[in-house]
């Protein structure tokens, strides 16, 4: 369980101390627990070693604001992901399963509420991830900020969708592939290379690959007519 999530928190480590970003971990029990932090792991978000590890090293104390705070999530991504994602898989789920049998209107309406499922379903418990590290005095990242909201299809993926996982792949394959610093060919395939190992992390068969393929193409054309 979480084996993707230990996956990506050891490689942004090992990569960011062998680049000198920050200083080796020489306490193995601190290092575990940055690695190991039950909350982050199901779901995320991808926290970084950097500003996860001093947050250890500040005294513990009870804060009642940040109790209350993390109450209030928990119990939002609650809502998010039983309230609304579970009641909308229900008619999702049907509506799929027997395509043949569903009307037009049906599949349409499946659609768009297939949207809002994943959305809170994901970023409920990535809500609920959140509040309970705060309530331990630990602030992990923000992961979602309220992505249909997007004007495009590059602010979606790199400023409100899955928020940590598009800067672990910015800062840990597409810079080092040369980003957006080469030539305007080679900073396509960049996009689309990391938009298909995306899909690949995602799940491991050709449906994945082509839904990274098809998102790295819109991003790509975005960027041609802007």
């Amino acid at each position: 369980a979480g084996l993707s999530f230990f996956t990506f928190s050891c490689v942004s480590y090992l990569v960011d101390v062998y680049r000198g970003q920050m200083p080796a971990e020489r306490n193995p029990a601190r290092l575990a627990l940055y690695v190991s932090f039950f909350p982050k792991l199901l779901a995320g978000p991808i926290e970084r070693a950097a500003t996860f590890l001093p947050q250890l090293l500040r005294p513990v104390r009870f804060d009642p604001e940040k109790v209350t705070q993390g109450l209030q999530l928990i119990l939002w991504g609650l809502f998010k992901k039983v309230v609304i994602a579970d009641r909308l898989s229900v008619f999702v789920g049907t509506a799929y399963r027997l395509p043949v049998m569903t009307s037009p209107a049906d599949l349409v309406l499946a659609t768009y509420f297939f949207a809002f499922q994943i959305y809170c379903d994901f970023s409920g418990y990535a809500d609920m991830a959140i509040g309970i590290a705060r309530i331990f005095g630990i602030d992990l990242m923000e992961n979602f900020r309220r992505p249909y909201f997007a004007t495009s299809i590059g602010e979606f993926w790199s400023q409100r969708w899955h928020i940590s996982l598009t800067k672990w792949f910015r800062d840990y394959m597409y810079i080092p592939l040369g980003g957006s610093r080469v030539s305007k060919p080679r900073v396509y395939f960049n996009l689309m290379a990391v938009f298909v190992v995306s899909g690949l992390w995602h799940g491991a068969n050709w449906t994945f690959v082509i839904w990274g393929g098809l998102n790295a193409l819109y991003q790509i054309v975005s960027l041609a007519t802007a």
